[in-house]
């Protein structure tokens, strides 16, 4: 666990800790609030800066934003109502840094498995040259060369064995834990790592078509790709979100304008003040 989620997890820790002993301690008016604020800033600060920078750089909608407007307006109503009852714009914000901490542990532990990946990438191919071996770069090996893995090296290119017998540790490709007996006559892909024996490999593959090469090609391109549900619910959110930014705005000042205009300004207008943040809570 990196540094940055064990911090968010003591966060969490301290922000429910702080919910249970508020609801042992007999205390109201602004006492209980101010309590209450600082359990909020404990699990929320974050969100409410990045909510602000947003604001600053007129990136105005997006979730950091929609987070701060429906905790701070679930405040305004209790505030509004005078219940105290302050639990359900905590438990809004705490519910979303949960999910954040799995998601960014989710995928810390998938970069992990992928620095791991790279580890299987060869640095080098022994290619006999006049009887002595070389060491040149994997791309620089053609089709029909013939190469010569030591016993510890890590197989740079995909081919068939001409010449020896070893075991194979295969487990970096296809988890197998137990090693792969090969012979001569037998294929043999890049990536697995010569355990005991000499083996000369004729190629059959060029530097870009080799197993390491398309494994690593399909976890680089899967980092940066989205999947279809991804996109529907990025695309979707900048939609959902002003609308009901927008929605909430007209609900609180429309019908309060209307009864202004005719019938004047009375203690009725503001209902709708309450309804549109309970709207905005209820949508968030």
């Amino acid at each position: 666990m990196s540094k940055k989620q064990k911090k968010m997890l003591t966060r969490i820790v301290i922000t429910i800790a702080l919910l249970i002993v508020l609801q042992f301690i007999p205390v109201t008016g602004l006492v209980q609030l101010g309590l209450y604020l600082a359990a909020y800033l404990v699990i929320g600060y974050d969100i409410l800066r990045k909510a602000g920078k947003g604001i600053l750089n007129r990136q105005i909608f997006d979730e950091n934003f929609l987070m701060a407007v429906a905790t701070v307006g679930a405040f305004a109503l209790a505030i509004y109502e005078t219940s105290g009852d302050y639990n359900e714009a905590i438990a809004v914000m705490l519910f979303y840094q949960i999910g954040e901490l799995f998601q960014s542990y989710a995928v810390g532990k998938s970069r992990k498995n992928i620095s791991a990946l790279m580890d299987i990438r060869p640095d080098y191919a022994n290619v006999e040259h006049n009887g002595k071996l070389e060491k040149v770069a994997p791309d620089e090996v053609g089709i029909g060369s013939i190469i010569v893995v030591q016993p510890s090296e890590k197989v740079p290119l995909d081919g068939v064995i001409i010449e020896g017998s070893s075991s194979l540790n295969t487990s970096a490709l296809t988890g197998e834990s137990l090693p792969r007996d090969a012979k001569e006559g037998d294929e043999i892909i890049s990536g697995c790592i010569n355990m005991t024996g000499v083996l000369k490999i004729q190629t059959t593959k060029e530097f870009g078509e080799y197993t390491v090469s398309k494994i690593l090609e399909l976890v680089e391109n899967s980092s940066s790709r989205k999947s279809k549900s991804e996109n529907f619910i990025s695309k979707f959110a900048k939609i959902y979100t002003p609308i009901v930014c927008y929605s909430a705005l007209a609900l609180a000042i429309l019908p309060s304008l209307v009864r202004m205009l005719f019938m004047g300004l009375d203690a009725q207008g503001y209902i709708w003040i309450y309804r549109a943040l309970t709207f905005l809570v209820i949508k968030t």
